[in-house]
């Protein structure tokens, strides 16, 4: 049997695209190895955002012909499809160019490699691609949930529209399966995902055999997917990333609200804080209707924890831009936040904007929005400390205990409610290896109760008080330790 290997790169949706890749390799015969030495294809799934992004897939492709000469290397992802035909022509290291319009199409592409040489496929962005995920590329017991794929809101900066086409809405009826059959594989956190939740539904996606669906859209179609998530029955949370502020709808906050299952996380890209950025981002909002937003949803949940990120550099931002977005941030005052200087992408219309500012420039707003975030965060964590919550575990620290200071303490790495997967701070979770029952309990995909003793720069120290929930994973579906 043919063995690949899967080289993964960019954000949670993309990382969804190589957990199906995998399923319909092995659909295919194909099968997965950890090992990348022992592949006969080795896949770089791409990420295509920004240049900084782009450079990392490309450094990867050289890397791996270096190190690994004998095997195929298959380029896949957001890059792929941007820049299929150059790629292909420009880089002989590759074997093959596999855009994403269709996923289920890898297996006859590894295939015609196999026999035929070097070969290039794309095909067209048209609705949303599903299918068995045997393999998550995540600690056990978490998982990401597509619900859309596309972009319509065409940001002047973004090029997601060019990469992967308009906005498409997956029907309400396969995303309740996929959450039940995650959720009976032992599967704890539902992470939802998409390139705006709140421009999610069409009609397409609600069908009469779905009960309720009779009452079209009194709600938003986000609140109606909600709901229909809400009936489902289990002991399992569910946190919705990635909300335009533009189009964020507040009828989903009492939907949330009727069912704790939902956390108050709230994912809000706001980008800029200042009027004249925003308006040149093709944005619709204000600095102004931005903080009435966050003031709305801290009105529903005091506990809300908001989550944004910054763009700063963008063509035209001037001195005072860059002070009303630091004005701004101390304003909404986020408990975690991200910050990217500027990338300039062809075919988007901030492209040829004027008004260009310098990397140097970029760069330095950029560190001090980081500064302001790491005085809130370090600040907002404090309320954590003496008090106690679920932790989801998912990495054992294994220590040296011949030169640990103390060889009968356990160290684990988890995350509580309010912190979400690769892009938040941790729990670093304290145990005792002289305790057979918390030996046992403090174990990947488990969710335990921890008390929060100390915060350390964006991370919580704490000590682990009983085991909430066993992790029982389906032998079917593995996950990436």
């Amino acid at each position: 049997m043919t063995k690949f290997f899967i080289d993964q790169h960019g954000c949670a949706k993309n990382q969804t695209d190589g957990e199906l890749l995998v399923g319909y390799l092995e659909k295919n015969g194909f099968e997965y190895t950890h090992n990348p030495e022992e592949a006969a294809f080795i896949i770089v799934n791409s990420c295509g955002f920004i240049e900084s992004a782009k450079k990392e897939s490309i450094d990867a492709i050289y890397a791996i012909k270096s190190s690994y000469p004998a095997s195929k290397i298959i380029l896949t992802g957001c890059l792929a499809e941007r820049y299929s035909q150059m790629l292909y022509d420009s880089m002989p290291e590759l074997d093959g160019v596999f855009g994403n319009g269709d996923l289920s199409k890898i297996g006859d592409f590894m295939k015609s490699v196999q026999s035929e040489g070097r070969s290039l496929k794309t095909y067209e962005q048209s609705g949303v691609c599903g299918g068995e995920r045997p393999l998550l590329f995540n600690f056990p017991a978490s998982a990401y949930v597509k619900i859309t794929e596309g972009c319509s809101n065409h940001c002047s900066f973004c090029a997601i529209p060019l990469i992967r086409g308009e906005l498409r809405s997956r029907p309400v009826a396969e995303i309740l399966e996929e959450i039940k059959k995650l959720i009976s594989d032992g599967v704890y956190e539902i992470n939802l995902i998409g390139q705006d939740l709140a421009a999610y539904g069409t009609e397409e996606c609600f069908s009469s055999d779905i009960p309720g669906s009779e009452k079209g859209f009194a709600i938003s179609p986000l609140a109606q997917l909600f709901e229909k998530i809400s009936e489902i029955p289990g002991d399992f949370i569910v946190r919705p990333l990635y909300i335009h502020p533009d189009h964020f709808k507040l009828d989903i906050l009492e939907v949330m609200k009727k069912d704790s299952r939902f956390l108050p996380y709230f994912d809000i890209p706001f980008q800029s804080g200042d009027d004249e950025i925003i308006l040149a981002m093709n944005r619709t909002g204000s600095a102004k209707k931005y903080i009435e937003l966050v003031d709305s949803i801290r009105r529903v949940f005091p506990e809300t924890v908001l989550r944004t990120t910054f763009l700063t550099g963008f063509p035209g931002e001037k001195n005072k831009s860059a002070e009303n977005t630091l004005n701004f941030l101390n304003a909404i005052q986020p408990d975690w936040s991200g910050c990217f200087p500027y990338s300039r992408e062809e075919d988007t219309p901030a492209y040829s904007m004027k008004g260009k500012v310098s990397e140097k420039t970029a760069q330095k707003r950029a560190e001090k929005l980081e500064e302001l975030q790491t005085q809130i965060t370090t600040s907002k964590l404090e309320k954590y400390i003496g008090k106690e919550y679920k932790v989801l575990v998912e990495e054992i620290i294994h220590l040296d205990t011949e030169t640990a200071e103390d060889a009968s303490e356990g160290l684990a790495i988890g995350r509580a409610w309010f912190q979400a997967p690769d892009v938040d701070g941790t729990v670093v979770i304290r145990y005792d290896l002289d305790m057979p029952e918390e030996v046992a309990a403090v174990k990947p995909g488990n969710v335990i109760s921890v008390k929060i003793i100390a915060s350390t720069g964006v991370d919580l120290d704490g000590r682990y008080t009983k085991l909430i929930k066993e992790f029982k994973g389906n032998e079917g579906r593995k996950y990436i330790l």
